[in-house]
């Protein structure tokens, strides 16, 4: 039991790492697209499944579209996804520059990064209360002893402070990466 709630955490801890990955840095990272869905044969398709995406620089990311039927609805998603990137159009590839931060939306981006670390933090403090209250019935219908309770609360509380130091790692890498110039 004690394994799967660490499984929770640490899933609680990957996600925020790919939503991360998904605030925009001055660099060009492919992941940055990761949220972007385009309206493609009838339904929302996420834009990696509609071409190849590369960084030949690290100022510019390339999307090689498969179908030229749906250039202007990939472009469409990508004005409208908030990332501040305008597409230039090459035939049947995308080229997206990405332009240098400023100031004011390193900060924007700092912030929402924090917001993404507390959600997290949340998560995890959930899974450590849903798991606590779990084992208190378990005590309540003797089926544990008040002191296996003890000890399972203090290894939990153990597993909850790494996760959170983790999550205070991450916040504090991608701070440094957002705000660097």
């Amino acid at each position: 039991m004690i394994d799967q709630l660490n499984t929770k955490m640490m899933n609680s801890v990957n996600h925020l790492e790919k939503e991360f990955n998904t605030i925009r840095t001055s660099r060009a990272n492919p992941s940055m697209l990761d949220n972007i869905f385009v309206d493609a044969y009838g339904s929302k398709t996420p834009l990696n499944q509609l071409g190849n995406i590369s960084t030949p620089d690290p100022s510019t990311i390339t999307i090689q579209v498969w179908d030229s039927s749906i250039i202007k609805n990939i472009e469409n998603a990508i004005l409208d996804s908030g990332l501040g990137i305008n597409p230039q159009i090459d035939g049947q590839i995308i080229r997206l520059p990405i332009p240098k931060l400023s100031e004011e939306r390193r900060e924007e981006l700092s912030k929402i990064a924090a917001k993404y670390a507390e959600n997290s933090k949340i998560v995890i403090r959930n899974i450590r209360r849903d798991f606590i209250e779990t084992q208190k019935e378990l005590k309540k219908n003797s089926e544990l002893s008040e002191d296996d309770l003890k000890k399972i609360i203090n290894d939990v509380q153990k597993m909850t402070d790494n996760s959170i130091e983790k999550i205070d790692e991450l916040l504090k890498l991608k701070k440094e990466d957002i705000l660097k110039v």
